[in-house]
């Protein structure tokens, strides 16, 4: 299973975006994250600066969004999705997809989900459950 640091998982953003840029042969994995990463313009400039960016730390309590988190949430749901794991988020997925009209939007969606069910497993100190982001998915 793969379990990066945060400073691995920062740095192959990077390196996915600069070989993007650069034109330079990607792996499957880096060319997803690199087709995520074309998504959001926002993030452009952050990516392109790995000295400036790669100990930079968000506050979620002062409305700052983690944009490292944001994209590696992307590709999260990605792999979901391929693989309908857990079972019925491709269902979910399409759905909202029909009803935001949009992939990139229902990925957003999916992604207050994801958070609350990751933010439940670390307030109650339990492992995520799948249960509470497939209820938070009926809701949307």
């Amino acid at each position: 299973m793969f379990n990066p640091t945060r400073d691995e998982a920062r740095q192959f953003l990077f390196e996915s975006w600069r070989k993007r840029r650069e034109g330079a042969l990607l792996t499957p994995l880096e060319d997803l994250m690199a087709q995520l990463i074309e998504k959001h313009p926002e993030y452009h400039d952050l990516l392109a600066d790995p000295e400036r960016y790669q100990d930079k730390d968000y506050a979620p309590a002062q409305g700052d969004t983690n944009p490292f988190l944001h994209l590696m949430m992307h590709l999260t749901i990605e792999e979901q999705i391929s693989i309908n794991q857990p079972a019925g988020i491709r269902a979910h997925f399409t759905r909202l997809t029909q009803h935001y009209q949009s992939e990139h939007d229902a990925q957003h969606r999916m992604m207050e989900c994801l958070g609350e069910m990751i933010w439940q497993a670390q307030h109650n100190r339990t492992q995520p459950d799948a249960a509470i982001y497939l209820a938070c998915l009926e809701k949307q």
